[in-house]
């Protein structure tokens, strides 16, 4: 038996629609990587060179001197926002991502009044921008005093209905209801029975959900700019956008912020490098669902 051979009129359609596909995808792949590409290049002038030469074009090597002037300045309050942003993302993703475990694990496993009801309230927290409720929240945590203290930006991160939502999908996928059945005639408790049998079945959804919270809080930025006042406590892009601000007075913090800017983004570029296969089956799994 032979295959079926191809016309020729059909093998040119398929070569045209190929190459018009890889083109487009070429095209956007440019525009993607063409304001990282500036970025690099930039980051290695000097501020001279970065009047006086095309964005693109490379000039005298200054990347580690513009390093060291952007970690001594201000006695190092780069590096104190950089150490900020990586406290509000590390603690506040792992926080959110575990309570966002228990949530979705009981939705999931357990039987309670009005549960579905409760589930979609919580689902309703995905259409609600951030930004509407930052307010509301700055009014809440100036009667409780949290107002310029890191709890203020750590507190509110600690909620996260996306993740909550993930997590419900990955565990009705993940933690067969005989397993916790076995455990629970063997004698486990239910907290037991969570942290020795059902964490260790949702430890893909627990990488995905860190990485989005993670993600999230790292470019947290409005919330940080309504509670923080103190720049001690600032994250980095909070702190890079009060340089940004003084530009035409302090022209010496065009290198800062564009020296800074890459530097902030090496730790997300890190985490995606790491944890991206996790992120895709998490995609793939709310997808499905």
């Amino acid at each position: 038996m032979t295959a079926p051979s191809t016309s020729p009129a059909t093998a040119k359609s398929t070569w045209a629609s190929r190459t018009v596909v890889n083109t487009l995808l070429a095209l956007v792949a440019l525009y993607t990587l063409m304001p990282l590409s500036w970025l690099l290049v930039n980051a290695t002038k000097n501020n001279g060179d970065l009047f006086g030469r095309p964005g693109f074009r490379l000039a005298e090597f200054n990347l580690f001197s513009n390093l060291a002037d952007l970690f001594a300045y201000q006695d190092g309050i780069f590096g104190r926002w950089l150490a900020n942003s990586m406290l509000y993302s590390v603690a506040g993703a792992l926080a959110s991502t575990l309570i966002s475990l228990l949530a979705g694990y009981a939705f999931d496993k357990y039987a309670f009044r009005g549960k579905e009801k409760l589930y979609g309230l919580v689902l309703l927290g995905i259409l609600v921008p951030h930004t509407v409720i930052s307010l509301p929240m700055y009014l809440m945590a100036s009667q409780t005093g949290l107002v310029n203290t890191y709890w203020a930006v750590l507190v509110p991160g600690l909620v996260n209905p996306f993740g909550v939502y993930l997590a419900r999908v990955f565990a009705e996928s993940y933690v067969p209801g005989e397993t916790l059945e076995a455990a629970r005639i063997d004698g486990a408790g239910e907290l037991r029975t969570f942290r020795s049998v059902a964490l260790p079945m949702l430890s893909p959804a627990f990488m995905t959900i860190f990485l989005f919270s993670f993600t999230g809080s790292w470019n947290n930025f409005f919330l940080p700019l309504v509670m923080l006042n103190d720049s001690a406590l600032y994250p980095v892009g909070l702190g890079l956008f009060n340089w940004n601000a003084t530009l035409a007075q302090e022209p010496q913090f065009y290198a800062f912020v564009i020296t800074g800017s890459l530097l902030s983004i090496v730790p997300l570029a890190a985490a995606f490098v790491a944890l991206q296969r996790y992120w895709r089956s998490g995609l793939t799994a709310g997808a499905v669902k």
